[in-house]
């Protein structure tokens, strides 16, 4: 590989394991081991890896702070006729990391690009997740900020697609919070800990999933949510008195107002309440 037996240097793209060291293919292995350096988002995270399965290329950082001059670097190296591997954090380069500057910097000198497939969170996400896979869209890490993470979701609100996103531990409430008031009480499930020891995976309503947290959870986690179904969500005043009605005929507020706002409604659950509350007053 590379310089040595006289081939054209070029990039690699390396998928890696998401959690279990052993989710990693021969094919990676083999490049991992015989490539002239590995650039890598985080060199400690795959120093593990070597270590476990007894590489020892020689590592160097790319990462979001320092991807311009790394870039250059790689760029220079597999032009002179060297292989570089690319690893993200986890997972598939490229998705959510900084591999795509690199990719489209080696494409724009027309270095030989190879991707070697693996694992990958959202697809492991979504297939476990109980929700239609033949259609969705994966829609990355929500914006950090409330009102830009809610505008991303209203531009989200009509599509039929089954949606997934990534998202940190830190924010994972407040972005569950958003998805209900903007999207309405859809079904979705919540992946953490993926192929680890402590793999869960939550499913149910918004709501359901919301109650189901307790403290900050660990690890990266992922997000599928239930495209929209269609149909025109209930108008908040129809469903007021609905719950109305319901409440007459000797239901409790909180059970009025799941039944009003079920999934496929296009209602959330705690703004109904909330409305149901003040129309109480």
């Amino acid at each position: 590989m590379g310089k040595e037996d006289g081939a054209a240097g070029r990039l690699y793209l390396c998928a890696t394991p998401i959690g279990n060291l052993q989710d990693v293919t021969l094919r990676v292995l083999d490049v991992l081991s015989k490539a002239d350096l590995v650039a890598a988002e985080d060199t400690r995270r795959t120093r593990k890896l070597f270590t476990r399965h007894g590489i020892h290329t020689p590592l160097m950082s790319y990462r979001e702070e320092n991807r311009e001059a790394a870039a250059r670097k790689i760029v220079e190296r597999i032009e002179r006729g060297e292989c570089v591997a690319l690893v993200s954090d986890a997972g598939t380069p490229g998705i959510s990391d900084p591999g795509e500057h690199l990719v489209r910097v080696c494409l724009e000198r027309d270095i030989e690009i190879e991707a070697l497939p693996g694992p990958n969170a959202a697809l492991t996400a979504l297939v476990l997740s109980g929700l239609p896979a033949r259609r969705f869209a994966f829609e990355g890490f929500p914006p950090r900020k409330k009102g830009a993470r809610r505008k991303a979701l209203a531009e989200l609100a009509d599509d039929t697609r089954t949606l997934v996103f990534y998202e940190s531990p830190a924010r994972l409430a407040e972005t569950l919070a958003d998805i209900e008031d903007v999207l309405g009480d859809r079904r979705v499930a919540v992946a953490r800990e993926l192929t680890k020891r402590f793999e869960q995976v939550m499913r149910g309503s918004v709501s359901d999933v919301r109650e189901q947290l307790t403290g900050e959870p660990k690890g990266e986690v992922v997000i599928v949510v239930e495209g929209s179904g269609g149909a025109a969500p209930v108008p908040m005043d129809k469903a007021l008195e609905e719950v109305m009605k319901l409440r007459e005929e000797g239901l409790s507020l909180k059970d009025a107002v799941s039944r009003v706002a079920a999934p496929g409604s296009g209602l959330s659950r705690s703004q109904l309440y909330n409305e149901a509350v003040r129309h109480r007053g």
